[in-house]
């Protein structure tokens, strides 16, 4: 009889260690981007691409890259659609250091989406010190989607004013 209890503590650890964690997806976005900016430009990994963008981001947030991709930020070959940002969304940049101080923290799942905000120093390479130490912030939603954690919004943060990735592509979508 004491197997049967033990049996049952086991395969509650190990499927507790299965799931999913809201932070995961997020976590491959800015190792992504990390690893981005302290690479040579030949070597970018893009977080859109289409195998990242099926499996980290919601279906929602698919289909308004889609649509805004139909207006690239710069010509592409034969007119296809491409990459409607003409920066690195998460940094909001074009240009930047490596990142530094990344901290990935998630906020308590309310209303099934999780607010996991990220902080981190990304002019750590400029000798001007109140640029070298400031701190960016993103916030990322999270929801549960086919049993698995996705990315649904991106927020940047400045001067506390959040902004939404989907509503930026929504609006390139429009060509505005």
């Amino acid at each position: 009889m004491r197997i049967l209890p033990l049996a049952l503590a086991l395969s509650l650890v190990s499927t507790m260690s299965l799931a999913a964690d809201a932070t995961d997806p997020v976590k491959e976005v800015m190792k992504v981007t990390e690893d981005n900016w302290n690479s040579n430009e030949s070597d970018w990994k893009f977080i859109f691409d289409k195998e990242p963008l099926a499996r980290l981001f919601s279906k929602r947030f698919q289909a308004a890259y889609a649509e805004a991709s139909k207006h690239p930020a710069y010509d592409t070959e034969n007119n296809e659609p491409g990459d409607p940002f003409g920066y690195d969304v998460i940094t909001s940049s074009q240009d930047g250091c490596p990142l530094k101080d990344i901290a990935i923290n998630p906020a308590p799942a309310a209303n099934g989406m999780t607010d996991v905000t990220v902080t981190f120093k990304m002019w750590t390479c400029i000798d001007e010190a109140e640029v070298k130490d400031s701190t960016s912030e993103v916030h990322f939603d999270v929801i549960e989607e086919d049993g698995r954690p996705v990315i649904d919004d991106i927020h940047r943060v400045v001067e506390d004013e959040r902004d939404s990735v989907i509503e930026e592509m929504e609006s390139i979508a429009k060509g505005e």
